[in-house]
């Protein structure tokens, strides 16, 4: 890792059909080894189910109250103090904890078995808009243990 420059933050074009940076996250997120146009598909054809599911207007509002209940506020980090290694609690960004909440989901609907990526990512969406499933309670997880170690607060560099 470099230590001269910060790395430069790039624009994501907004996809085609919905004309959101925010899907098109989720589109470079689902898509392995440069397959954009299936990622595409799967994302596109999970939006039409959740729409069906939740019987409500834009998916990509969906996608956002999904990603309100995913996204983690607190996460701990590894600080090394004299000898010992502490968990310190801290605070992240807004683009990192969308990145995490787009993550966990695609990570959570691709430990789903037995059913297609679409059928899948439609179903993480909707148990995150419904603040249940995998992805909320990691973020749970994610915040409780930020809570247990608020004594190492202090050591937050």
């Amino acid at each position: 890792m470099s230590r001269r420059h910060r790395a430069v933050k790039r624009k994501v074009e907004p996809d085609i059909r919905y004309n959101s940076p925010l899907v098109a996250h989720l589109v470079n997120v689902v898509m392995l080894d440069g397959k954009k146009n299936l990622a595409e598909r799967i994302v596109y054809g999970a939006f039409e189910k959740v729409s069906e599911k939740l019987e409500k207007g834009d998916p990509v509002d969906l996608l956002i109250g999904a990603l309100e209940n995913a996204r983690p506020r607190l996460e701990v980090k590894s600080r090394r103090v004299g000898g010992a290694t502490y968990q310190v609690p801290v605070e992240i960004s807004y683009e990192r904890q969308e990145s995490l909440a787009l993550r966990w989901i695609v990570g959570a609907a691709g430990s789903r078995k037995g059913i297609t990526m679409k059928d899948a990512l439609a179903a993480e969406i909707v148990d995150a808009y419904n603040n249940t499933g995998v992805v909320v309670k990691k973020k749970e997880d994610t915040h409780k243990m930020a809570q247990a170690n608020r004594a190492f607060a202090h050591l937050r560099w």
